[in-house]
């Protein structure tokens, strides 16, 4: 943040991507995104009832107007475990987003209890319940499997009605919880912040059909049938769209900050003088870091908004695409707010010494008064 008074402070904040790696699983063959979309039940499975409205075609028809939207990304392809009124096993909905090597699987629900005076939303990752209500709702998402042949095969035994079966349960996918519950947040933040409903919170339980999938995953309860007014929302073409809108803000929040940080303020008590700032760094190179992603990407403007020029830095295992080459920082601010207004809403500046290092703004600063 640079400010302009009789005598200038800068007070910089640092913005760090934390990018956590995919395994062999990630999406790898395509530069683009992709999500697997999961409309919850199908079939002869109807999912939960409330007040006679049928689970199974709410979150078909949610499903369908997230993946439309999404599909209007150029940067993004979206695949269905189902697009019509068909029963899909929950290890070949899993299978279906392996087999893509997704970067997403997103399985949407109605929820529904005894009791008609529960609302709003949660929405779940993998993991042991931590609570009786989340271990009921898990039971009845896995009750499904019962309409599958040779269930206790093909699940090694489980039995979605037994307490005693999530006792061991094991969360294979604990190398994807930290971005799954990132996605989660993501989703529950719209929820409240554009749709005013009731944030139940992002909860943990034992969903079969998480964990067969290898990338972050969640099931979303976009929220309850058995209540009247809610039931009646999510009946509603309104009321679908909204909550499709929310859903896909949420993943495209997701997809283009991934995991983004502000970290400690590292120069809120470093000053620089108006003239150190607007001078040329001579050994130092600014650039504005636009994405982050294990997906290698061509750096080429027609992949980022026809932003120009475009570089790849790669740190391990992680590609980092960043805009622009200046040495002067106040053009780096220039080149930001371009990003910025372009979209990249989460842009921020990267500095890089003669060697072509990256270092901090803050050792990037200081050179100047050692120039």
């Amino acid at each position: 943040m640079l400010r302009s008074n009789s005598s200038l402070l800068l007070l910089l904040f640092c913005l760090a991507f934390t990018v956590f790696s995919n395994s062999s699983y990630s999406q790898s063959s395509s530069d683009k995104f992709v999500v697997v979309l999961d409309a919850g039940h199908g079939g002869e499975d109807p999912g939960n009832r409330g007040n006679g409205y049928y689970e199974k075609d709410i979150a078909l028809k949610i499903v369908l107007k997230v993946g439309k939207e999404l599909e209007k990304y150029e940067d993004l392809k979206v695949m269905y475990t189902r697009t019509t009124d068909v029963f899909i096993p929950l290890d070949k909905r899993a299978k279906i987003a392996n087999d893509a090597k997704a970067d997403l699987f997103v399985s949407i629900h109605c929820n529904g209890v005894a009791n008609s005076a529960p609302s709003g939303t949660e929405t779940f990752v993998l993991g042991l319940h931590r609570n009786e209500d989340n271990l009921e709702i898990a039971m009845k998402e896995n009750s499904v499997i019962k309409f599958e042949d040779d269930y206790e095969v093909k699940y090694d035994g489980f039995d979605p009605t037994s307490p005693e079966s999530y006792i061991g349960f094991t969360i294979m996918q604990e190398e994807f919880l930290d971005q799954s519950v990132l996605l989660a947040n993501f989703v529950q933040n719209q929820f409240q912040g554009s749709l005013n409903l009731k944030n139940r919170g992002v909860k943990q339980a034992g969903f079969l059909v998480l964990r067969e999938t290898y990338m972050p995953s969640v099931l979303i309860e976009t929220g309850f049938l058995t209540n009247k007014t809610e039931g009646a929302f999510l009946n509603s073409k309104k009321g679908q769209q909204k909550l499709s809108n929310a859903i896909v803000d949420g993943i495209n929040n997701y997809k283009n900050i991934i995991n983004i940080k502000a970290i400690e303020a590292e120069l809120s008590e470093y000053r620089v003088s108006s003239q150190d700032v607007m001078e040329d760094f001579s050994s130092v190179s600014f650039k504005v870091q636009l994405a982050a992603s294990s997906r290698k990407i061509e750096p080429s403007p027609q992949n980022f908004k026809e932003l120009s020029p475009i570089t790849r830095h790669q740190e391990n295992d992680l590609f980092k695409y960043l805009f622009g080459d200046t040495n002067n920082y106040v053009n780096a601010q220039t080149l930001k707010d371009k990003a910025k207004a372009e979209g990249y809403t989460s842009a921020f500046i990267v500095a890089f010494d003669s060697f072509g290092k990256k270092i901090s703004i803050k050792e990037a600063l200081k050179t100047r008064s050692s120039d």
